[in-house]
């Protein structure tokens, strides 16, 4: 049996936080892999001009390419329709039942989770691997695992995790419109690839909308 670690997310684009989440999950949990999943359709981000799934997929290959222990999954962005963490890891469990999932989560995540579809389905399929970037959120997150597990009978893990200053795909994609460089934030071949297909050169497709449910792990 192998453990298997399950990163997903619009990756609009993927970034170094992503990354490093991905290795304290690896480390602290004692994972044998990470999957990187690129999301579909998600239901929560619908109003959102996305690029398509082979832009996104491109972007997630190049980060991990030199990294033996991550993979990159394409399940998501193969299924039709809306994309459902609880139909992905059924998917995954009837495909790999020798597995053992931890589906890697942030903190938003977490204290949103009770209102994700079928969270119920999800907590009896995985354990939910939960990262904290912000320290001072420690003692209230602590009581929403507890929570998560009383309600749901969620099995959870708490991975510290060094906070890595203000990196979000919203705001890498807000500095490439604005011609600032993003090379600190993403990987040096994400970098070249936004910049050789000139992505996110638009006027930004988060300006004028509010904060969107954070299913997408961004």
């Amino acid at each position: 049996m192998a453990k298997i670690g399950l990163m997903g997310g619009t990756f609009n684009p993927i970034h170094n936080a992503h990354l490093a989440l991905a290795e304290a999950a690896y480390s602290y949990c004692g994972l044998d892999q990470v999957w990187f999943m690129p999301s579909g359709i998600s239901y929560l981000k619908s109003g959102l001009s996305i690029p398509d799934s082979e832009v996104r997929s491109d972007m997630v290959r190049l980060a991990i390419e030199n990294v033996p222990y991550f993979s990159f999954c394409d399940v998501e962005i193969r299924r039709e329709g809306n994309t459902y963490t609880a139909d992905t890891l059924e998917e995954l469990t009837n495909r790999c039942p020798e597995h053992e999932f931890f589906f890697l989560m942030g903190a938003d995540s977490a204290f949103y989770f009770p209102h994700w579809y079928q969270p119920e389905r999800i907590t009896r399929l995985c354990t939910l691997g939960i990262v904290n970037r912000n320290p001072r959120e420690q003692e209230k997150l602590e009581a929403q695992i507890q929570l998560l597990k009383n309600k749901l009978h969620a099995k959870a893990v708490l991975i510290p995790f060094q906070d890595l200053s203000d990196i979000s795909s919203s705001r890498i994609r807000e500095l490439v419109r604005l011609g600032e460089p993003i090379t600190d934030y993403v990987p040096s071949s994400v970098a070249e690839y936004i910049q050789r297909n000139r992505l996110y050169t638009e006027i930004s497709e988060d300006q004028g909308k509010g904060r969107q449910c954070p299913k997408d792990r961004e």
